[in-house]
């Protein structure tokens, strides 16, 4: 059904991102506590939502993380009676939420509301038959539900409400987006698809805190937290789990002692290097998660990257994992992201329409090479964003203006202060349409010229290179990297040829006609890869853009001669 101005369209154009209908994954899907027949509960009001977004970073990572405390993961039976598993949990404790997701069977999420609660569990829980393997003995918050009579219990059993853990294919996605009623309407129906879900992001968390359990082992003030895309707010289903162990907390205690005639300290392992000590601590984590972890599969300790990390596959929730050491300046990133993406609805619409644009166009892709990563790519939406006129978000730079004493952080010599509050962040007056900003980016993109200048968030300008890499992003952070710096010649020219070839496409679209024929319009016809359908139609269009392009690469061949030449003379 085609979404109308007046309804759930315009609803999305004011930021809730949710869809109505059974199907949306905007929906609240968390059930309270009670009994399993109490409906799902409702979509909260946009003042609720609003006060939501408001929250501070900090403030949102905390609670989650004290959620993911009070939760446990059980893996259930195919089939199964809701009602009496939330009975038998509540013995123990008062059930606060649950959800059920399918990820090698069913498993259920459940949240308690006091953490006593999963003690009380614990203690009730049995250890497994070892007949056939031998057990390690480690008491997770990860658990195995069974039936003891399964034939008579089968028929007492009730359907369930499976939570999506992926995104639907882009084929399908396609077909969503034709019936919309604008480009606006289609980035938002994407955004919704494609974006973390509530359950999904609880999912994370957990994941996080069920590591941090194994961690706390030997370092007992550590905890283990999320970063990256699963806090960022851009974060894709399907995406990847970034962890870091964080030892913030035991760096309080070394100020508790300071006053008084007398000092009192603890006696540590000392090592040449923090490095060092990075590597060897997750090497132990490492060790510790291959041999006593449940459902901790594929571990890898890449100790001697840049950043060292342990990869592993978490298969209770389902996730591929990195797990690094107190990466503080990544945080600083996560947080500056979220800021951006809370900021005004437009932000995130773009990023996801223009990040699924740029895979399907073999612009980016999950393994390491020469392509632009998604990070890349979203710090380009955002400083396409920071040229609009006017600007509809604020460069980094103008957040550090607004920056309080609590908001200033010097990591490492590199300057990572910005302000956290929202509400000091006066909003855009900006009210160009999606339609316009899609468009746009990739009019932009498609004529910037990459040989002469680079990009800057914090600044907020087109600024000179201070070297010849073919795509150069300042990291917001540290002044002296490259975030592209791993993007060759061929991958940028193929990026400014898809994006000229967008900005045409909608340019040049007949919408209506293409609505009467039932062919993709828009965002959607953005998302079929260019030659698979009309292809007379695209070597047409293609030979202006080759051309160009082709013009461009003998411009540039004849400066690389001429200053060869001038080099040789020189000499």
């Amino acid at each position: 059904m085609a979404l109308r101005a007046g309804g759930p369209a315009m609803a999305l154009l004011r930021g809730r991102l949710r869809l109505s209908g059974p199907g949306s994954r905007g929906h609240a899907r968390l059930r309270r506590s009670g009994a399993a027949a109490q409906p799902a509960a409702e979509e909260p009001g946009e003042d609720a939502e609003v006060s939501t977004r408001k929250k501070t970073f900090a403030e949102v990572q905390a609670e989650r993380l004290d959620q993911a405390e009070r939760t446990v993961l059980i893996k259930c039976p195919s089939r199964l009676n809701e009602k009496k598993l939330l009975q038998y949990l509540s013995s123990h404790g008062n059930v606060k939420s649950h959800f059920f997701f399918e990820n090698r069977g069913i498993s259920a999420l459940i949240e308690f509301s006091e953490k006593s609660s999963i003690a009380s569990l614990q203690d009730a829980v049995g250890i497994p038959s070892a007949s056939e393997h031998h057990v390690v003995p480690f008491k997770s918050r990860l658990f195995t539900f069974t039936l003891k009579n399964p034939v008579s219990q089968h028929l007492e059993e009730t359907p369930l409400h499976l939570s999506p853990q992926s995104h639907i294919p882009v084929k399908n996605l396609i077909e969503k987006l034709c019936l919309a009623d604008s480009i606006s309407s289609q980035m938002y129906i994407l955004l919704d698809e494609y974006q973390l879900t509530e359950e999904n992001i609880r999912l994370r968390f957990l994941a996080c805190s069920l590591v941090r359990d194994f961690a706390r082992a030997y370092f007992p003030d550590s905890t283990v937290k999320p970063f990256g895309s699963s806090v960022n707010t851009f974060g894709k289903l399907g995406s990847d789990v970034d962890m870091f162990l964080d030892f913030r907390d035991t760096g309080k205690h070394a100020t508790k002692m300071k006053k008084g005639p007398f000092e009192m300290e603890y006696q540590m392992k000392r090592l040449p290097s923090e490095r060092l000590a990075t590597q060897r601590i997750l090497s132990v984590i490492g060790d510790c998660l291959d041999n006593f972890g449940p459902g901790c599969a594929n571990v890898q300790k890449i100790l001697n990257a840049r950043c060292p990390l342990v990869k592993f596959s978490h298969q209770p929730t389902g996730f591929q994992c990195d797990l690094s050491v107190s990466n503080s300046i990544a945080i600083r990133s996560s947080e500056l992201l979220y800021i951006y993406g809370c900021l005004d609805s437009r932000v995130r619409a773009l990023v996801f329409s223009i990040r699924c644009w740029a895979r399907v166009h073999g612009l980016t892709n999950s393994a390491p090479g020469t392509w632009i990563t998604n990070f890349s790519l979203t710090m380009m939406v955002m400083f396409f964003l920071q040229r609009r006129s006017p600007p509809i978000i604020p460069t980094l730079d103008q957040l550090k203006e607004l920056a309080g004493e609590k908001d200033k952080h010097i990591i490492g010599g590199y300057d990572c202060s910005f302000v956290s509050d929202l509400r000091k962040i006066k909003p855009t007056k900006n009210t160009e349409t999606l339609d316009v900003l899609l468009s746009e980016f990739f009019e932009y993109f498609g004529n910037f010229d990459f040989r002469k200048n680079s990009i800057n968030l914090r600044k907020g300008k087109e600024v000179n290179k201070p070297e010849s890499s073919p795509l150069y992003i300042w990291n917001p952070f540290e002044q002296d990297l490259n975030i592209s710096k791993n993007v060759n010649q061929p991958q940028l020219e193929k990026f400014i040829a898809m994006a000229r070839e967008s900005a045409w496409i909608l340019q040049k679209e007949d919408k209506t006609q293409q609505m009467i024929n039932k062919e993709p319009w828009g965002l959607a016809a953005l998302l079929i890869p260019f030659g698979k359908n009309n292809s007379s139609k695209m070597k047409n269009r293609m030979k202006g853009i080759g051309s160009e392009t082709i013009r461009s690469l003998l411009d540039s061949l004849k400066l690389n001669n001429a200053s060869s030449q001038q080099k040789a003379v020189g000499k």
